[in-house]
């Protein structure tokens, strides 16, 4: 697939960069920039068209890495004006690309496995990614309030980016999300809202409410501002790639929630190969679901095209979209690259988490140890090939998820003496 570009008489209203239009992922219908994310002709998802065909491959890779340490260093391949890095954002990426050889050990990886630890990010998920994007989009088309339908991570990167930025959040999640990240989105000073329901039901509600005159003015960042968030999540790819010597990885394992991410890693890999910035070679890509909430690894084992909505009902909330919007974009990936969509247990997502900790010191979230998870699945059925370039992404911190590894605890009380130490075999 080509780097998409697109040709326009004038110029577009706004100053977003190299995108150069809206296009239908559907049908190709283009439209100009603006806050919309379906297509008027087919209803299909829009996203952006861009015009790279200016840029000179070895001068964009010396502008690239003289950049700033985050994803303005990739301003170039993005929509936003410029000037974005001297704009009030939270600035988020250029997080970790741990070598992990402990955990490769314990799977069975000899051709290297690396954790791509977007932890790092100011609020401790990859959604700092997105976020910080659709600001930049809210600023061009002169939105007042940042919203968001979210299972937690979002809520928490849409309030830190208002706050910096100086504009009003007001952000929606369901009722029973984990304690931690409903105090990490409240912190913030912006509106936090509960809906009685699940994810799909926060989501259909913000959908409503900007059709409302009461969300005038609002830039919902994963709806209106859909196209233009989707793109924080390249990113991703963009730094595995630069941080491997600009190589591109044999094999990559991706959580699924809606499954954006996943669809924007792959891309960003193809922009990549058609600017030059990296051979280009065969990579596979893989999706990791909890089975609690596996819609598309369930379409994928059943060879179907249409992705089933599920009631979700697992520990990975961050994951727990049980009508993702992307799905059927993922299995046209997964079977593409010759990659797979896979999904495990809770309690294998818990052994997961306690797997990555113990071997490489990273304590991930669920989502984390959906993927160590998947990709351990994926070894065991020789789906995925120890003996190529891997990685796997850890997509946020997990302080936020503290529930699911509850169980662990003090190995031992002692009284302040030898002998008691001794007595409980610690020495």
């Amino acid at each position: 697939m080509a780097v998409q570009t697109v040709a326009t008489s004038g110029s577009p209203t706004v100053d977003l960069g190299p995108a150069a239009a809206l296009s239908c992922r559907e049908c190709g219908h283009r439209v100009p920039l603006g806050p919309v994310f379906a297509c008027e002709e087919c209803f299909g998802p829009l996203e952006i068209a861009y015009d790279f065909s200016a840029y000179d491959t070895e001068e964009l890779r010396k502008r690239i890495e003289d950049g700033p340490a985050n994803i303005w260093r990739y301003a170039p391949l993005l929509p936003v004006p410029a000037d974005v890095a001297d704009k009030p954002n939270i600035n988020p990426g250029w997080t970790k690309l741990v070598k992990a050889d402990n955990l490769a050990r314990e799977l069975g990886v000899t051709g290297g496995l690396y954790v791509k630890d977007d932890s790092g990010n100011p609020t401790h998920s990859f959604k700092d990614r997105v976020v910080a994007q659709a600001l930049e989009a809210a600023r061009a088309f002169g939105f007042t309030t940042l919203s968001c339908s979210s299972t937690g991570n979002l809520a928490g990167a849409v309030g830190a980016a208002a706050a910096r930025a100086g504009l009003r959040s007001c952000v929606f999640i369901p009722h029973d999300l984990e304690q931690g990240k409903v105090v990490m989105a409240a912190v913030y000073g912006g509106e936090l809202v509960g809906i009685e329901g699940n994810y799909d039901d926060v989501n259909r509600f913000c959908s409503e409410l900007i059709g409302d005159p009461a969300g005038e003015g609002w830039g919902f960042v994963n709806v209106n501002l859909r196209p233009y968030y989707a793109e924080g999540s390249k990113t991703l790819a963009y730094e595995i790639c630069e941080q491997l010597g600009w190589r591109l990885p044999d094999q990559i394992v991706v959580p699924i929630a809606s499954g954006s991410q996943l669809t924007k890693i792959d891309k960003g890999l193809q922009e990549l190969i058609g600017l030059g910035l990296v051979e280009d070679k065969p990579y596979k890509i893989f999706g990791a679901q909890a089975e609690g909430c596996s819609p598309v690894s369930t379409a994928f084992k059943a060879g179907h095209d249409v992705v089933r909505p599920q009631k979700p009902n697992t520990i990975a909330k961050s994951l727990a979209i049980g009508n993702p919007a992307d799905g059927p974009y993922v299995l046209d990936i997964a079977r593409r690259t010759g990659g797979a969509v896979e999904d495990v247990t809770d309690e294998q997502v818990v052994a997961a988490i306690k797997l990555l900790a113990r071997t490489e010191g990273i304590f991930a979230e669920t989502a984390g140890g959906v993927t160590v998870g998947v990709t351990r699945k994926l070894i065991e059925s020789g789906a995925l090939d120890p003996a190529k370039t891997t990685v796997v992404l850890n997509t946020g911190d997990g302080l936020k998820t503290l529930d699911a590894v509850a169980g662990t605890g003090l190995t031992a009380t002692i009284r302040p003496t030898l002998d008691s130490f001794r007595e409980a075999g610690l020495a």
